[in-house]
């Protein structure tokens, strides 16, 4: 159960309103975590960030890349709502989330977003020098900025137990 209430609209501030309606104009609903951040616009404007950092990586890592990486993360970081809302994205597009196939590149990306959810303070060098061969420093930076962002978004879940969103249930990984 959530320990903090996520907002019912009416509860909203004027300046929290215009960024749900924002979010359903993109979106078509409202999670349970931005309704919980919804309690401080600031907040839910600093989270929202995410969508732009995301189509900063997308261009080079690719739609699939980008959610197996912030699969990576949420699940390495035990978040139930981020692991998923990626798992869902990734069971639509045809994937077994438990059982992926990939490419030498993708499991660079993977084990980077693993290693900063569960060790960023410990990347080592060899591991770094990969990155380097196969990304620029730009795109490694942007890879970074995000990763950090999802990490605070499972930081906001998991500390506060924001409950799974019920169109989720289905997706959620059994046992």
């Amino acid at each position: 159960m959530s320990r903090i209430k996520p907002l019912e609209y009416e509860e909203a501030s004027p300046e929290s309103k215009k960024l749900w309606d924002d979010q359903i104009a993109r979106y078509g609903r409202i999670t349970n975590m931005k309704r919980t951040l919804a309690r401080s616009a600031p907040a839910l404007s600093a989270y929202m960030e995410w969508y732009t950092l995301k189509d900063t990586v997308t261009p080079f890592l690719g739609d699939r890349l980008t959610y197996l990486f912030s699969h990576a993360i949420s699940t390495q970081s035990n978040c139930l709502i981020c692991g998923t809302f990626f798992r869902r994205i990734l069971i639509d597009a045809g994937e077994n989330p438990d059982d992926l196939k990939l490419s030498e590149r993708e499991q660079l990306v993977v084990d980077f977003g693993a290693l900063i959810s569960k060790n960023a303070w410990d990347i080592s060098d060899p591991f770094f020098d990969r990155l380097k061969k196969e990304f620029s420093d730009d795109q490694i930076l942007a890879m970074t900025a995000f990763a950090g962002l999802m990490v605070a978004t499972n930081i906001i879940n998991n500390v506060l137990h924001v409950d799974l969103d019920e169109y989720l249930l289905p997706y959620a990984k059994k046992g």
